[in-house]
Parts: structure tokens; C-alpha cells; sequence
């Protein structure tokens, strides 16, 4: 290991403690006693979640008769914990966190499979420009996610030894990017619209999911609460499809004030995106190889596991 990683991973933890941050964006007052009519859903500032956006911005789930509250947090495992905990019922994730919490004893329904994706941006000042260059360089991503699977993926892709890569667990994205631009780290997964920001700063794409045949996005409903609220979950399932045929029909581009609101990005990453997003998937289970290709990964990551790791991994 170099000589600064240590002190790296030790700065990127502190990064990571301060990040995670709830943001409500339906203004909801966390203080005031919670709705039990109220549907809290956990999602992150990512493309993916634009349909729930627009449905909730829109009026399209209150017109379809449910009350939804759009949670917002900065790291995926902060999704995770609000699914856990039971702030939220439902949440936006991908197919190898969700086999994670069901490893961990929470039972979920799948609502829809997404069309999330990643790049692997290296710095523009490190001169990677392959994915061999990978070699002995930093990747930022987070553990037992869609990256860490991708992590895998780039190491056997570009044939190097899993431990010549160095995976440093950075999981809130807006610190993750902001490591990219201050030159902290040699490459990272990204998903949009962060990928596209650092496009159109010339950091250079090694990997992009959207060029394969794996779809790992998803949204999930805790089994419980879709259990209770079986008939309201098909109206909300209804509302999100309104919203994707509104992005399909009118494009990103459309809805400029709300994307860059919600996501926080300027002009010109909103028109950038909008120009490689093109559509967005209605609500349809996630397929089966994509569940078996994650479920595979997850047996052989146990396999390599220690005796703890193992027990705190179900």
C-alpha cells in the first residue's frame, strides 16, 4: 500500500461522516409528529430518481390519491437505513443493496427495475486513460453496492490483480465528486448526473454501464407496507409511469428548473444529460438474470469473506 493511503482513507471517513444528510425536499417538519397517511420515500439526487421527482413536483401522485414524501440523502446506505429503521417505506436502490438488506432479514417488493447507471471517471490529470492504467491507483465507491459489483467487473476486465486495485469507500457522492475535481483520487464510479459534470470537465470515461447488458437499478417497497397498502401501491406505481412518459415525450431538457433543482446541477449538465438520456424505463420488475447475475456475485464475495465479515453478512 502507498504511503499516503492510510492518511486517505482516514480523511475520506471523516468526508464521509459529514455527509449522509437528510434533505426533505416536500419541506416536511421531521419535528412535527409524522403523517401516518404520509408515504416517506427514501431516493438520492441521482437521474434515476427523476419519475419520482417529477410524479411528486407535478401533482401526478396526488392526483393519484397518495401522499408522498420525497426523503432525500447523499449516500446509498442511508437509503438503506431508512428502509431499516422504518422512516421510509420505500426507497431507491440497486439489485445488490437490495440483496443486502434481504441477506439482513428485511423481506422487500420489487416496484420497478431502473435504468441507473455508472461510469468509471479516472482524473484528467492522472492520465488513465485505459483500464489498465487502473493498476495500482485509487477507485472510489461504495462497499456492497452496484460499484463494488463494477469494481469487480474492472478488475477482471482489465485483468489486474483485485489487490493492485486499492477500493476506497467514499459513499457520499457529492464528496466522491468533489475528491475528483480537487485531484484527491485517481478514478471513480459516478452515477449521473455526476458522470456528466465530469465529462464536461474532460475527465476521461474508462467504463459505462449503459454500453452493458446489466440492469442494476431498482425501486422497493419494504414487503410489509406493500402487504398493507397493496391497491395504493398500484396507483402510485400508476402515477410513476405518467411521470416517465412525460420525460420520454418531452425529454430532460423540459423540465430544466426542476432537474437542476433537484439534482443540483446547472444549464449546461442538464443539457449534456438530456442529450445521452433519451428514455427512461416504465415500471417493470427487474429481470431475472440481472437478480441472478447479482445473486452469483454475492456468493462468491461470501465465499471470500472472513468469519466476522460472514456473520455481520447473513
Amino acid at each position: 500500500m502507498r504511503p499516503y493511503l492510510f492518511f486517505l482513507v482516514f480523511f475520506t471517513a471523516l468526508l464521509g461522516g459529514c455527509g449522509g444528510q437528510k434533505d426533505t425536499a416536500d419541506d416536511t417538519n421531521e419535528t412535527a409528529p409524522r403523517d401516518s397517511g404520509l408515504w416517506h420515500v427514501a431516493v438520492m439526487p441521482t437521474a434515476d430518481c427523476l419519475p419520482l421527482f417529477l410524479a411528486a413536483d407535478h401533482g401526478f401522485f396526488q392526483q393519484a390519491g397518495v401522499k408522498v414524501a420525497l426523503d432525500c440523502y447523499q449516500a446509498q446506505m442511508d437509503v438503506d437505513t431508512a428502509l431499516q429503521g422504518g422512516s421510509a417505506s420505500i426507497g431507491v436502490t440497486d439489485l445488490v443493496r437490495a440483496q443486502k438488506l434481504e441477506r439482513e432479514g428485511l423481506t422487500l417488493h420489487y416496484l420497478t427495475a431502473t435504468n441507473a447507471s455508472w461510469q468509471l471517471v479516472s482524473n484528467r490529470l492522472a492520465r488513465i486513460r485505459k483500464l489498465q492504467h487502473v493498476d495500482d491507483k485509487m477507485v472510489a465507491m461504495t462497499r456492497y453496492s452496484a460499484t463494488d459489483l463494477l469494481s469487480d467487473v474492472l478488475v477482471d476486465s482489465a485483468r489486474l490483480k483485485p489487490e493492485r486495485v486499492f477500493r476506497i469507500q467514499v459513499n457520499d457522492v457529492d464528496v466522491r465528486m468533489g475528491m475528483l475535481q480537487a485531484g484527491i483520487m485517481d478514478a471513480m464510479f459516478l452515477p449521473e448526473p455526476f458522470a456528466t459534470e465530469a465529462r464536461l470537465h474532460k475527465h476521461p470515461v474508462l467504463l459505462d454501464t449503459r454500453l452493458m447488458d446489466l440492469q442494476l437499478g431498482a425501486v422497493v417497497a419494504t414487503q410489509p407496507f406493500a402487504l398493507q397498502h397493496g391497491d395504493e401501491l398500484k396507483a402510485f406505481v400508476s402515477a410513476y409511469n405518467q411521470a416517465v412518459d412525460s420525460l420520454n415525450q418531452l425529454g430532460i431538457s423540459a423540465y430544466r428548473t426542476l432537474v437542476a433543482r433537484r439534482l443540483g446541477v446547472n444549464d449546461a449538465v442538464v443539457d449534456s444529460m438530456g442529450r445521452s438520456i433519451t428514455s427512461f424505463i416504465p415500471a417493470v420488475q427487474p429481470r431475472e438474470k440481472d437478480v441472478e447475475y447479482v445473486r452469483n456475485w454475492w456468493e462468491k464475495r461470501i465465499a471470500s469473506m472472513t468469519y466476522v465479515e460472514k456473520r455481520y453478512i447473513q
